[in-house]
């Protein structure tokens, strides 16, 4: 390990807590139903394992650039290792719901700083020019854990216990720490000026806010009071969070660096990339179990061979990004998206598994083209000193991405099932009734697979902004020449 050079080293480090952090919640969605029995409690008290979690993690994130400056980088990343493993503990030990959820907030705060600072010090620690290997680096957690969480989930609930999905974060997160002490080096600090309290309240809340709100209305509906004035609330908090981050010297969230067009245009690529491909991931798995009566661990193995295709594709991309540059990357990964939105279409209740694992390794190509040059370019003009706050800034893209594209697909499923029962004649004979239910439903999920597509047209055409030239830095040499029409790049965003 000591012969390694340290950028390895720092991914090594990153991996081992990414993979403690995103198994957690992957295993936790499996193991849900057993919580509740063990706890006797409904599904709604149930939901708050989950949203505790998301609200903390909100309260956080944009935070914790301001944090890694002030404290610095490796302080910061051992203290959210300590206390998403520590929380993981208390998790385990839980005897009362409150409790669970409680650990559950704590857990949040810890993954809240873990992922935006080991991210800055990944990209820290590559030079710009190797920032795609970081990206495929990135890829390892993000494939993996995702892949493995329904698989072991399954099995601890069943052969073990539901408090071992949380002790199984201990050995992982010892290991993560290990290597934090032992090989990270404390990064020079800037300075990040006095603590904008207002702006840390107004963000936290805005953002806690925005994914709660959406988060409901997937569940119960857009008119329900507490989801539209949740958004109305969150609207009004990140308005006021604009206002005062543009107001003030020293920003929570220093949201000037938008005014760099390729961090922009990769903060929005960010939200097109993850609404259109989670959206489809969390479709796929109740298709196959409402309608084609899958198991969820065989529905775990349908998805399987998708993480292993973006895998070795992300790994690929990362070699060919400097030589080809990222808008022709990025252009082929959203076009091979609307494919799989396309071919979403040809599934019906009696068609072969096998197409759908075809087409979802196919996906795992377009996720592959998309992840690596969409997070390079984002980053390739931003300094060592901005990389905290950029990462926080895409970080919350990421999360609020995610939300934004369950809960429309989730809406567009339920709105489409609902319409269609309306026109469904139940007096009819029980056989054709049932027939008529499931064609209703399977036009349902057609539907919802379309948002896929409309997400990836939007990311196909943001990416006519991007430009290989203000990619430079991250760049081949002889890559990074301005082509005809585009203008040289300004200076690096600090």
């Amino acid at each position: 390990m000591l012969g390694l050079e340290y950028k390895w080293l720092v991914g090594i480090t990153f991996v081992l807590a990414l993979i403690m952090q995103i198994l957690d919640v992957t295993v936790l969605n499996v193991a849900l139903a057993a919580l509740g029995r063990e706890f006797e409690v409904d599904a709604a008290a149930l939901q708050w394992v989950l949203t505790g979690y998301m609200i903390s993690l909100a309260v956080f994130i944009p935070s914790s650039g301001w944090i890694a400056d002030r404290f610095g980088s490796r302080r910061t990343f051992q203290l959210a290792v300590v206390i998403f493993t520590l929380a993981s503990v208390l998790c385990g030990v839980s005897g009362e719901m409150w409790q669970l959820v409680a650990a559950r907030v704590l857990q949040g705060v810890g993954g809240g700083m873990l992922m935006p600072v080991g991210q800055a010090m990944l990209f820290r620690a590559f030079p710009a020019n190797e920032r795609a290997k970081a990206g495929a680096v990135l890829a390892i957690p993000v494939t993996i854990a995702p892949m493995l969480g329904p698989l072991l989930g399954g099995v601890l609930v069943e052969y073990a216990n539901w408090r071992w999905i949380f002790f199984i974060n201990v050995p992982v997160g010892a290991l993560a720490l290990l290597f934090a002490v032992v090989f990270l080096k404390e990064e020079a600090r800037t300075s990040p000026g006095r603590f904008d309290l207002p702006g840390f309240v107004l963000a936290g809340a805005g953002l806690a806010t925005l994914l709660y709100g959406l988060d409901q209305g997937a569940q119960l509906g857009w008119g329900v009071p507490q989801v539209w004035l949740s958004l109305v609330a969150a609207a009004l908090l990140i308005g006021g969070l604009i206002w005062r981050e543009l107001s003030v010297a020293d920003p929570m969230l220093d949201l000037r660096l938008l005014t760099d067009r390729l961090f922009s245009t990769g903060n929005l690529l960010m939200l097109c990339q993850t609404a259109a491909i989670f959206g489809v991931l969390f479709l796929i798995p109740l298709y196959l179990q409402n309608l084609r009566g899958v198991s969820p661990m065989n529905a775990g193995l349908v998805l399987m061979p998708q993480a292993v295709v973006m895998l070795v594709t992300t790994q690929v991309v990362s070699r060919a990004y400097g030589r080809i540059g990222p808008k022709r990357l990025i252009l082929a990964g959203f076009a091979v998206q609307i494919l799989i939105g396309v071919g979403l279409q040809l599934q019906g209740n009696n068609t072969s598994l096998w197409l759908l694992v075809g087409l979802l390794a196919v996906q795992g190509v377009a996720m592959g083209l998309l992840m690596t040059p969409v997070q390079t370019a984002t980053f390739a003009r931003i300094s060592g000193a901005a990389m905290g706050q950029a990462s926080s800034m895409f970080n919350v893209s990421r999360q609020v991405a995610t939300a934004l594209g369950t809960a429309i697909v989730a809406t567009v499923l339920v709105a489409l099932t609902e319409r269609g029962m309306s026109t469904v004649d139940l007096r009819t004979p029980g056989q054709v009734a049932e027939v008529q239910l499931v064609e209703v439903q399977l036009a349902a999920y057609h539907g919802a697979f379309l948002v896929s597509v409309l997400f990836a047209g939007l990311g196909l055409l943001l990416t006519l902004r991007v430009r290989d030239a203000d990619a430079a830095a991250s760049l081949d040499a002889s890559t990074g020449k301005p082509q005809p029409g585009e203008r040289e790049p300004s200076e690096t965003v600090r």
